[in-house]
């Protein structure tokens, strides 16, 4: 079996369980950006030097790619039978635990944080807002056709869980956060 189908060429992919829609589908632009989220928290992972950041951000992938596998089957018949896994609420609040955990090294928030510092936490910013476009796009597709409430929580919940990890980052290398400092300042 080759990798490539051709079937796309022409700007169409399959649903799973589903029709075949356009590439600009809002399920499809949903389930890229998860997908393109993904990847960044990948990359987190792969810089950071703390395993316990690494071991969280391993079970943020796992579900991560549940979820892409649930945005990509419309059909909730479908995806009981093929076994595509439901995100559940608890899976929010593990996400909550992990804040609230991290944040307990953290310095309180005086400004306004700037992405940067250390490698590790400028790849953490970068999975934070690849996290806001997935859940812009998951919003989206959720004004057309609903979603369970579970993922647009999660979203929700993750980059806020993304911004902490990068603050730890920073607050672990000792160079603490970057502030923003506006101009004339």
């Amino acid at each position: 079996m080759t990798l490539y189908t051709r079937r796309g060429d022409a700007g169409e992919t399959d649903l799973f369980g589903g029709p075949r829609v356009s590439k600009g589908h809002l399920r499809v632009e949903a389930y890229g950006a998860v997908d393109e989220l993904n990847a960044a928290v990948g990359a987190a992972r792969v810089v950071s030097q703390h395993e316990d950041l690494r071991d969280i951000t391993g079970e943020i992938q796992s579900l991560l790619f549940d979820i892409g596998g649930t945005l990509a089957t419309p059909d909730p018949q479908r995806r009981a039978k093929s076994g595509v896994p439901e995100l559940e609420a608890q899976q929010v609040d593990t996400l909550e635990r992990h804040i609230d955990r991290l944040e307990q090294e953290l310095e309180p928030l005086r400004r306004f944080v700037l992405p940067g510092g250390t490698a590790a936490a400028a790849a953490f910013h970068v999975a934070r807002t690849a996290c806001r476009r997935a859940e812009r796009r998951c919003v989206a597709l959720h004004g057309r056709e609903p979603l369970d409430a579970a993922v647009l929580g999660y979203l929700n919940r993750l980059s806020d869980l993304l911004f902490t990890m990068a603050r730890v980052e920073n607050r672990r290398a000792g160079s603490g956060d970057v502030e923003w400092v506006g101009r004339g300042r």
